[in-house]
């Protein structure tokens, strides 16, 4: 079933840049708003539910997101998703690094007051 949206969307990427950690089979993802006015939106949106939606199709056995209010910022830490860390994975990103991108690919609502605060290259 699909969601019904109630704003206009946009990645991610717009509202948020990000950057991508490992350790073993667990990835850390941070997520910082561009704008402290879009940090309420992220709170919102960006919650682990979504997260793991997003990472569906790498099964992460669990995901979990830290807040860092004063930074407009999160952490979210997915537990089994880089196919068994740096020493066992065969895939091309052992580190995961390319992790944020997928995240940051993420759709979320923005409503128009909030959109003069967006970032990054608009969709063409």
């Amino acid at each position: 079933m699909s969601k019904s949206f109630t704003f206009p969307t946009f990645p991610l990427y717009r509202a948020a840049h990000g950057r991508t950690g490992d350790k073993g089979d667990r990835s850390n993802i941070s997520v910082v708003a561009w704008h402290p006015a879009l940090w309420p939106l992220l709170v919102e949106q960006v919650t682990p539910e979504a997260v793991a939606a997003q990472f569906g199709h790498r099964a992460p056995s669990r995901v979990q997101r830290f807040l860092l209010p004063k930074l407009q910022a999160m952490n979210f830490v997915l537990d089994a998703v880089l196919d068994g860390g740096v020493n066992d994975a065969l895939n091309l990103d052992t580190h995961g690094k390319s992790l944020s991108f997928l995240l940051l690919d993420m759709r979320i609502e923005v409503p128009v007051a909030l959109q003069q605060f967006l970032n990054g290259p608009s969709e063409g």
